[in-house]
């Protein structure tokens, strides 16, 4: 599950977090995450308008721009 393993990476670099909890409903970077993954998948199967779609919805939503392309670690 990337989503737990992402909101645990939070918990661990950042000192201010207290808990996965708070990083899940809380933290627009890691919402930012989760619409690129979801927009990077699309992406990959070549449906590059609903990836876009999905990337301008995260966007709207957290104020943060991940284009649907970008290659992020794991």
């Amino acid at each position: 599950m990337r989503w737990l393993e992402t909101a645990k990476a939070y918990k661990q670099h950042d000192p201010a977090v207290r808990s996965i909890f708070e990083v899940i409903l809380l933290y627009p970077g890691y919402h930012a995450m989760f619409y690129y993954r979801i927009a990077h998948a699309l992406y990959r199967c070549h449906l590059y308008f609903l990836a876009r779609l999905v990337s301008q919805i995260g966007r709207f939503l957290t104020q943060i721009e991940i284009h649907p392309g970008a290659e992020i670690g794991r």
